[in-house]
């Protein structure tokens, strides 16, 4: 696989940090979760392929254990807040080291995932994804109710903003270690991410003269203004999305949609929508309407077959559950995506890969790092591990 071989340290966090490592883990890399001690419990799924070390870096003996680790590692994952590390004795200088002293492991890739840029008023605050997306720019042209904007979920700067590209920039950074042999700081912080995901729309709204995102919101093309990308309602209580945005698209649609509505319908309704319709801005609202009560004619699946293999860019809104279906290995969980031809190894989705104890691993990680049973026992009489005084 593409980062067999590279050997990463995942301070445990929450979402962005450990998609970040689970990423690298699906695609090779051996992943060492550090957990804190004396837990039972971990609220963190995204742990495939991953192993658990539960120490503590605040005593002297874990300290001297985790900085083992890292200086024999390729990547480091950092997932707190500034300062955090430093105060560990654990920031990038130690191993990086500066003008005056050389660090311990001058390859490391050190990554780390911040909410907020480094530098601002909000820089040393609190905040999750809502909060992110509230100051990149993009909450505010999203998609909602009349008097709100609604949230993604914790999906634009938690994962994508966040993990995924914080991924990419360790991926970028060992890329540049082949030439250069040194390690050096990858910053992601999650506003910046959000924003740069969201730069299409975003560059779109700032040069209103192409028109993708020039009204207000909810009255463009891909923020539910155009009556033909958007959601609608089935008999059901389902629902079916439509996209039909280039106008060959949107004749294949609206001449099967109309075909497939009841007569008794269509006569009611008095007025019938052809191609024609599609950019008349004046006619959206009667068309969003039209297309409000249709689509309430039929089940979500009886519209589904009426769309099946066709180019009207409708299809029906599956649930997780449904979704699941349509993966070749039938997981329950999702597959790591893009696949590279050139790995023919598979990915661990069963029901255990959601779960790993901290500390599972600690002894063998131990074990490992070449520690003596003394070193073992000191950590256990610091507080350092949960463990017995037996030997490694």
């Amino acid at each position: 696989m593409a980062l067999k071989g590279v050997k990463v340290v995942e301070f445990a966090g929450l979402a962005p940090g450990p998609f970040a490592g689970l990423v690298l883990a699906d695609n090779g890399a051996t992943i060492v979760r550090i957990d804190k001690p004396f837990s039972s419990s971990s609220s963190d799924i995204l742990c495939r392929n991953k192993r658990s070390l539960a120490i503590n870096p605040k005593t002297p003996s874990g300290l001297e254990v985790v900085k083992k680790l890292i200086m024999s590692s390729d990547v480091l994952i950092d997932p707190f807040r500034p300062g955090v590390m430093e105060r560990l004795g654990l920031g990038p200088d130690v191993f990086l080291g500066n003008k005056s002293k050389p660090g311990l492991n001058e390859k490391l890739i050190y990554a780390r995932i911040v909410g907020f840029p480094r530098t601002g008023s909000h820089k040393d605050m609190a905040g999750h994804d809502i909060n992110y997306l509230a100051l990149s720019g993009i909450l505010s042209m999203l998609p909602g109710s009349a008097d709100r904007p609604a949230f993604p979920l914790n999906l634009l700067a938690d994962f994508a903003g966040g993990g995924l590209v914080c991924a990419l920039g360790i991926i970028l950074a060992l890329f540049e270690r082949n030439s250069s042999g040194r390690g050096q700081v990858v910053n992601a912080d999650m506003v910046s991410g959000a924003r740069y995901v969201s730069s299409f729309p975003l560059m779109h709204h700032m040069n209103p003269s192409t028109g993708t995102f020039a009204g207000e919101r909810g009255t463009n093309l891909l923020d539910g203004g155009a009556p033909f990308y958007n959601i609608y309602s089935t008999s059901d209580g389902a629902y079916m999305s439509v996209g039909c945005l280039e106008p060959q698209f949107f004749k294949t649609f609206i001449e099967r949609f109309v075909e497939a509505l009841p007569a008794d319908f269509k006569q009611q309704y008095g007025w019938i929508p052809d191609p024609s319709t599609q950019f008349n801005r004046d006619n959206w609202p009667k068309l969003k309407d039209f297309m409000e009560l249709g689509f309430k004619t039929r089940t979500r699946d009886e519209w589904g077959t009426v769309f099946m293999g066709t180019d009207a860019c409708a299809v029906p809104i599956l649930t997780p559950e449904e979704a699941n279906n349509l993966e070749s290995s039938q997981s329950s969980f999702p597959l790591p995506h893009p696949k590279i031809s050139s790995s023919n190894a598979e990915v661990n989705v069963d029901s255990s890969a959601i779960e790993l104890s901290p500390g599972k691993h600690t002894e063998d990680i131990l074990r490992e790092l070449g520690l003596t049973n003394s070193e073992y026992q000191r950590l256990v009489q610091d507080g350092a591990i949960q463990g017995s005084r037996s030997k490694l």
